[in-house]
């Protein structure tokens, strides 16, 4: 199987977008599906036995709130 690289990929959205892709979001985790979202062209399955979290960052007077949905490919 080929491995796919390693890479971060930020997009930005505007507001009735991103409420828009975290009602999708969050009709998933309530009923334990999977998730598929495009984000900058690529495609990506977030699958329901994902671990969900919510991280602060603060570096001088720049503070980050990232929503996290982490998982192993099995």
């Amino acid at each position: 199987m080929k491995k796919k690289p390693e890479k971060d990929i930020e997009k930005g959205y505007p507001v009735h977008q991103m409420a828009a892709k975290l009602r999708r979001l969050a009709d998933c985790l309530e009923h334990g599906k999977t998730l598929s979202i495009q984000i900058h062209g690529e495609r990506i399955t977030v699958p329901k036995h994902a671990v969900c979290n919510i991280e602060h960052e603060r570096e001088g007077k720049s503070e980050e709130v990232e929503f996290q949905l982490k998982w192993k490919n099995r």
